[in-house]
């Protein structure tokens, strides 16, 4: 061999699946997708082929099922993927349940070769192989018959040039006494796991040879487009990748659209700083937002929320709804249940990207813990600082809310003890004047910038933030008592 052989991968435009992969699947590999019942298995294989079967590159669906392929195909045409006029042009399917029954593992393989042999096909797959093995063995008068049927079936599978997928209902504690799992050229293994009410889906890419693939666990959801994968943002990676695409002008602020807060900054929030603005439940919080959202879009920086206490429809005030009906700001609807960190994050570089998005809104973090699934809440302070990197290292502003108790005495600025991951910090807090609750804000952090100090008084009147315009020292605000302003 003098020359370097290329292996070229083959795209499957499975969201995320390609990411995970390395750049896509090794043609003529022998790959297999294995998993509990439910997983998605048969979902996934059936998705790639329909991806990628065309006329000049054919597919053979092998089924071992008591039931007629079309049962099967029945549920598989509710997906947005299946193309009814690829079956019995690029795609045939073929049971091999009487072959199976009749001469085990010998009918099997010669049943299949003849088929390949026949169609010439470049994709071939064979759900469920677990079947076969198992009715193959209770049919087998030789130990070894399973060895040597998997050698013969991985050589021949080698010999016809096919991308081969074996689909099978296998537990991880199989993988090392199975065979099979050692010829195989790439394992994608998939599992649901159930946590209290929850069920959280996921997929490891356990082998993928001749290539670099992501590893570790990675969420996905089976929608009515299939399978959509959420990759796992890696920082030592990603980040830095992100950055060299976003540089940032040198000192540039961003102005929060509510008069007199620019100047409690320091002169606008730095760009690509993250903004942690905590208060009690009514304090103004969304408003702020809101009015940091549009500022961006007088300024031509177009914005994008996203929602995990409130429904759009509450959420959005007059200015904010016609906004996002003007196509200025785009909202991320993120009540349902079962998120995991990765797919929000997937939801929000989607939708910065495609907004060419400069400031973003998360309302609120102590809404977005309850919508994460039980598992993803015992590292929310991790997968937060994960999210964040991600977003700022794409050069955008994120401003988050935070609800906390006011206890009037003592001072807090996060329930979840993140503020140190925040480069700003804003607090609103109620405070008692001649009888009366007044709002009140204050500048607590703004990293590696000269801030005001000052405790300013603020109201809300049409849907807008008034800081008033005098300065205001406050005594005993944490004391508990009565307090007054008065003028320095």
């Amino acid at each position: 061999m003098t020359s370097k052989s290329t292996i070229q991968r083959l795209k499957t435009n499975v969201p995320g699946l390609d990411r995970l992969l390395g750049g896509g699947l090794p043609e003529f590999s022998l790959n297999i997708i294995a998993g509990a019942p439910g997983s998605g298995k048969t979902t996934l294989a059936h998705q790639i082929m329909f991806t990628l079967a065309k006329p000049d590159s054919k597919a053979i669906f092998f089924t071992v099922l008591g039931e007629p392929a079309l049962k099967m195909l029945r549920y598989q045409q509710q997906f947005s993927f299946f193309d009814i006029s690829k079956i019995n042009q690029s795609i045939r399917f073929v049971n091999l349940a009487d072959d199976l029954l009749e001469g085990g593992y010998d009918s099997v393989m010669a049943r299949i070769a003849k088929e390949v042999k026949n169609d010439s096909p470049s994709l071939v797959f064979v759900d469920s192989f677990r079947s076969i093995i198992e009715v193959g063995a209770k049919k087998s008068q030789a130990g070894s018959d399973l060895q040597s049927f998997v050698q013969q079936l991985g050589q021949e599978m080698t010999s016809w040039q096919a991308t081969t997928f074996l689909i099978g209902e296998y537990s991880p504690s199989e993988e090392q006494a199975n065979p099979i799992f050692t010829v195989a050229d790439g394992i994608l293994w998939m599992s649901q796991n159930l946590l209290r009410n929850s069920i959280v889906r996921k997929m490891q890419v356990v082998k993928m040879r001749g290539q670099a693939h992501t590893s570790g666990l990675h969420t996905f959801r089976i929608n009515d487009n299939g399978l959509t994968i959420f990759p796992r943002a890696f920082l030592t990676h990603d980040t830095a990748q992100l950055s060299a695409n976003h540089q940032l002008p040198a000192d540039k602020r961003l102005l929060m659209g509510v008069p007199g807060l620019d100047d409690m900054l320091g002169g606008g929030l730095p760009m690509g700083y993250s903004l942690l603005l905590v208060g009690p439940s009514g304090s103004g919080k969304t408003v702020l937002a809101t009015e940091f959202l549009a500022e961006g879009v007088r300024l031509g920086e177009p914005g994008v929320i996203a929602a995990f206490e409130k429904s759009p429809n509450q959420l959005l005030s007059n200015k904010l709804h016609a906004l996002v009906k003007a196509g200025q700001v785009g909202i991320i609807d993120t009540r349902a249940l079962d998120l995991s960190i990765d797919e929000t994050l997937h939801d929000l570089t989607s939708m910065i990207d495609k907004m060419q998005a400069k400031r973003v809104v998360i309302d609120s973090l102590s809404g977005f813990e309850l919508a994460l699934a039980p598992e993803f809440r015992e590292d929310f302070r991790e997968s937060l600082y994960r999210m964040i990197s991600v977003l700022t290292s794409m050069g955008v502003t994120i401003l988050m809310t935070s609800e906390l108790e006011d206890r009037y005495t003592d001072l807090r600025f996060s329930s979840y003890g993140n503020a140190f991951l925040a480069d700003a910090i804003i607090v609103q807090r109620y405070v008692e004047i001649d009888g009366q609750f007044n709002r009140v804000m204050s500048v607590v952090k703004v990293r590696g910038s000269a801030h005001s100090k000052d405790i300013r008084v603020f109201d809300i009147a049409d849907d807008a933030i008034k800081i008033s315009e005098e300065r205001f020292q406050y005594e005993g605000i944490l004391s508990g008592q009565p307090t007054k302003p008065t003028a320095p």
